[in-house]
């Protein structure tokens, strides 16, 4: 038996670790489509502000908000993607182990 077959979720949680950097860096294109127009609607909510001379602390926190979530999801998936990593090792060990115990004497 060689190691176990963690490549698919290897990629996954280089991918999502990728996306959260992103995310914590203010970056729009890992925010699915409902947090991006949460983002365009606090931005634009934000503007009219300025425009109408009121101050922008409200769209601000809504934007803050939206970005805390996607970054709770994010986190969420990578706990989850750990986790699934883990129990493929655990059963690997466990069936390596299971063959080694019944092995041929």
């Amino acid at each position: 038996m060689g190691k176990p077959d963690t490549r698919r979720v290897d990629r996954a949680i280089r991918q999502t670790e990728k996306k959260l950097e992103a995310v914590r860096r203010g970056e729009w294109w890992p925010l699915t489509s409902r947090e991006r127009l949460a983002m365009t609607r606090a931005m634009a909510s934000g503007a009219r502000s300025i425009h109408q001379g009121r101050s922008t602390g409200r769209a601000e926190n809504r934007m803050d908000s939206v970005g805390s979530g996607a970054e709770a999801r994010l986190t969420a998936e990578l706990t989850a993607l750990y986790g699934e990593r883990q129990r493929i090792v655990t059963e690997y060990a466990r069936a390596k182990a299971a063959k080694k115990s019944s092995g041929w004497f």
